[in-house]
């Protein structure tokens, strides 16, 4: 009773072609496997991070992009392990909204100001060709 959570499923750059499985408003910039795996296992889930496993879809293979969580989301019995979150689509929504608020994302965006900041060159303006 273990269902299987790509990345893909939840990153905001990817169309519905590509994977994403909810809303583009509802998903997250680039989440990896491993905060799919914090956020799942911090709820209360039995989560199993598979690190060498890919989507199907995904043409780029980058550690970034690879990954799946596998999370039981029903007993034996057929009754959802958590009540709050009885069908797939529910972990996900959730998982993505949570994502954002991990220590990991917030301090990330604190330093990145500097980066942004590049000279412009100066820029020749382009003349005749002499003979």
């Amino acid at each position: 009773r273990f269902i299987c959570i790509y990345p893909a499923y939840l990153n905001n750059k990817k169309t519905i072609a590509e994977g994403r499985r909810i809303p583009i408003d509802k998903a997250v910039e680039n989440p990896t496997s491993t905060e799919i795996q914090d956020v799942c296992a911090a709820v209360g889930f039995n989560v199993l991070l598979e690190k060498n496993k890919m989507y199907p879809r995904e043409w780029n293979r980058d550690m970034q992009y690879r990954g799946r969580v596998r999370i039981q989301l029903r007993q034996d019995d057929g009754n959802p392990c958590l009540p709050q979150f009885p069908t797939r689509k529910s972990v996900m929504l959730y998982a993505a909204e949570t994502i954002p608020k991990l220590k990991t994302r917030t301090q990330k965006m604190g330093g990145s100001d500097q980066s942004l900041q590049q000279g412009e060159g100066g820029k020749k303006g382009k003349g005749k060709k002499k003979k």
